[in-house]
Protein backbone atom coordinates (compact mmCIF):
# COMPACT_ATOMS: atom_id res chain seq x y z
CA UNK A 1 0.00 0.00 0.00
CA UNK A 2 1.39 3.39 -0.97
CA UNK A 3 1.85 6.07 1.65
CA UNK A 4 1.20 9.64 0.64
CA UNK A 5 3.96 12.08 1.62
CA UNK A 6 4.44 15.78 1.27
CA UNK A 7 7.98 16.97 0.55
CA UNK A 8 9.64 20.28 -0.22
CA UNK A 9 12.23 20.51 -2.98
CA UNK A 10 14.76 23.16 -3.87
CA UNK A 11 14.03 24.93 -7.14
CA UNK A 12 16.80 23.12 -9.09
CA UNK A 13 15.61 19.75 -7.80
CA UNK A 14 12.00 20.56 -8.59
CA UNK A 15 12.98 21.56 -12.13
CA UNK A 16 15.00 18.37 -12.60
CA UNK A 17 12.12 16.28 -11.30
CA UNK A 18 9.73 18.03 -13.67
CA UNK A 19 12.10 17.47 -16.61
CA UNK A 20 12.21 13.73 -15.91
CA UNK A 21 8.44 13.51 -16.25
CA UNK A 22 8.29 15.86 -19.24
CA UNK A 23 10.91 13.81 -21.08
CA UNK A 24 8.62 10.81 -20.56
CA UNK A 25 11.45 8.99 -18.79
CA UNK A 26 8.95 8.53 -15.96
CA UNK A 27 5.18 8.75 -15.81
CA UNK A 28 4.97 10.78 -12.61
CA UNK A 29 6.95 12.59 -9.93
CA UNK A 30 6.24 9.71 -7.56
CA UNK A 31 7.75 7.23 -9.98
CA UNK A 32 10.97 9.29 -10.15
CA UNK A 33 11.22 9.58 -6.37
CA UNK A 34 10.51 5.87 -5.84
CA UNK A 35 13.16 4.94 -8.43
CA UNK A 36 15.74 7.20 -6.76
CA UNK A 37 14.98 5.63 -3.38
CA UNK A 38 15.25 2.11 -4.85
CA UNK A 39 18.62 2.97 -6.39
CA UNK A 40 19.91 4.39 -3.09
CA UNK A 41 18.66 1.41 -1.12
CA UNK A 42 20.45 -0.91 -3.56
CA UNK A 43 23.68 1.12 -3.19
CA UNK A 44 23.37 0.97 0.60
CA UNK A 45 22.82 -2.81 0.49
CA UNK A 46 25.83 -3.26 -1.81
CA UNK A 47 28.01 -1.14 0.48
CA UNK A 48 26.90 -3.16 3.49
CA UNK A 49 27.65 -6.41 1.64
CA UNK A 50 31.15 -5.13 0.71
CA UNK A 51 31.79 -4.09 4.31
CA UNK A 52 30.67 -7.47 5.62
CA UNK A 53 32.94 -9.23 3.11
CA UNK A 54 35.92 -7.10 4.16
CA UNK A 55 35.23 -7.87 7.82
CA UNK A 56 35.03 -11.59 7.10
CA UNK A 57 38.30 -11.42 5.15
CA UNK A 58 39.97 -9.55 8.01
CA UNK A 59 38.70 -12.08 10.54
CA UNK A 60 39.94 -14.96 8.39
CA UNK A 61 43.33 -13.31 7.98
CA UNK A 62 43.56 -12.80 11.74
CA UNK A 63 42.63 -16.43 12.34
CA UNK A 64 45.34 -17.66 9.96
CA UNK A 65 48.08 -15.07 10.57
CA UNK A 66 47.38 -13.78 14.05
CA UNK A 67 47.91 -10.25 15.27
CA UNK A 68 50.76 -8.10 14.07
CA UNK A 69 53.67 -7.50 16.42
CA UNK A 70 54.53 -4.28 14.59
CA UNK A 71 54.06 -0.96 16.32
CA UNK A 72 51.76 1.68 14.87
CA UNK A 73 54.84 3.64 13.84
CA UNK A 74 56.30 0.59 12.04
CA UNK A 75 53.03 0.07 10.19
CA UNK A 76 52.97 3.74 9.12
CA UNK A 77 56.54 3.46 7.82
CA UNK A 78 55.71 0.30 5.88
CA UNK A 79 52.66 1.90 4.27
CA UNK A 80 54.62 5.03 3.34
CA UNK A 81 57.43 2.91 1.90
CA UNK A 82 54.95 1.09 -0.36
CA UNK A 83 53.57 4.43 -1.62
CA UNK A 84 57.01 5.85 -2.35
Amino acid sequence: MATRQSISLSEPNAEWLKSQVESQEYASHSEVINDLIRQRRKQDEEALTRTRLLLIQAENRLASEGYSTLSVEDIKKAVLAKKG
